[in-house]
């Protein structure tokens, strides 16, 4: 079986499907998966700006595995070519192998070995932070109830991860001399210093916050500009900020109170660039609930539940439509979008033979 694995794994990773610069067509990475799932329905849809999913069905399944194609950029870390799998002893070395064309080609290997019903849909921007290819199949009542989505998860199910939002601020101020008594209000510089104290005020308020096995709120400044020099005030600012919250937390709430930071008349704009929820997903009163279900759907199809992760997946995004959703495959999220990244080849075996297992019971 690991032969096999291996084999589509070379192919896929022999093929550029870096995100950016989201040039993904239809063909290339595509026509192979179409080429190795004989007796699959395919639905191939292009959804713009390098999004391109396949959708396979054999048989008529209600669960749906997903694993997306795209990669990160290739960094001149690499001593090999990414794009070339190299495989040692105990490893498959190429871009993407880990994050998560290994899965991948574990599915094609399981696929192929099995004949029962199962649908798989691949994917190729979720390294882009756009999920097109998940909002247009979610649109669609295809009649699936059931998801699994592959990243690198040691092998173990994840059934839940914080969820994600970035935002822009702008301040205003009001432009003058640095001598002026206005100088401490004026500034929109020092407006959006006021706003960070407080906000990292909130944040240490919510340390105690728990939800199975994560604790508090993550957030982080990532950037801060604006002014002209030391003489001048500054008249406007921007802070671009983000923060993960629990699937217990209400991320329109914590918007709220992060606006509420600023003084008033303070902020020009606020302004959420992405979102990305937790898993499980929807309204925090049920959350609970839904991670029973996805223990239940990990128990039926005998996987190993690990624990929640810090990283967000698009599971959630299957969980918050009302799919029962968990994250399983092979490799382990240290190396993604690593130099040299690689997935060790007991975890291909296990993660492939484990697909094989749960097709030979659908």
């Amino acid at each position: 079986m690991l032969t096999h694995v291996l084999r589509h794994l070379e192919a896929l990773v022999s093929f550029d499907t870096r995100n950016p610069p989201r040039r993904i067509g239809t063909g290339g990475i595509f026509d192979y998966l179409g080429a190795h799932l004989p007796g699959f329905r395919i639905d191939v849809a292009d959804h713009g700006d390098g999004a391109v999913s396949l959708l396979a069905v054999r048989g008529d399944p209600r669960r749906v595995f997903n694993v997306h194609l795209d990669t990160v950029p290739s960094s001149p870390a690499w001593s090999v070519d990414p794009h070339v799998l190299r495989v040692t002893a105990d490893r498959a070395i190429g871009l993407g192998a880990c994050d998560i064309k290994g899965a991948a080609a574990g599915l094609i290997a399981a696929a192929n070995a099995t004949s029962g019903d199962v649908a798989f849909l691949f994917s190729s921007d979720e390294e882009a932070n756009d999920p097109r290819c998940i909002a247009a199949f979610l649109a669609e009542d295809r009649g699936f109830t059931e998801a699994v989505i592959a990243e690198p998860t040691r092998c173990e199910a994840v059934l839940a991860h914080r969820g994600i939002s970035s935002v822009v601020l702008k301040f205003k101020g009001e432009a003058g001399h640095a001598s002026g008594a206005n100088a401490l209000e004026a500034s929109a510089l020092h407006q959006a210093m006021r706003w960070g104290g407080k906000a990292l005020d909130l944040v240490e308020a919510e340390a105690d916050a728990q939800f199975g096995g994560l604790q508090g709120l993550r957030f982080n400044v990532g950037k801060v500009e604006g002014g002209i020099k030391a003489n001048v005030i500054a008249p406007s600012a921007e802070v671009r900020f983000g923060f993960r919250p629990l699937p217990s937390q209400d991320i329109d709430a914590l918007h709220a109170r992060f606006g509420a930071c600023a003084a008033s008349g303070a902020l020009e704009r606020y302004e959420e660039t992405f979102r990305g929820p937790s898993l499980p997903g929807g309204e925090a009163a049920a959350v609970e609930d839904r991670r029973q279900a996805a223990q239940a759907l990990a128990a039926q199809l005998g996987l190993q539940v690990g624990p929640a992760v810090d990283f967000w997946t698009e599971a959630s995004l299957f969980s918050q439509a009302g799919l029962t959703a968990l994250v399983y495959g092979p490799g382990d999220i240290a190396q993604a979008h690593t130099a040299d990244e690689f997935v060790l080849l007991e975890q291909l075996q296990r993660y492939t033979e484990s697909i094989v297992r749960i097709l030979g019971n659908s």
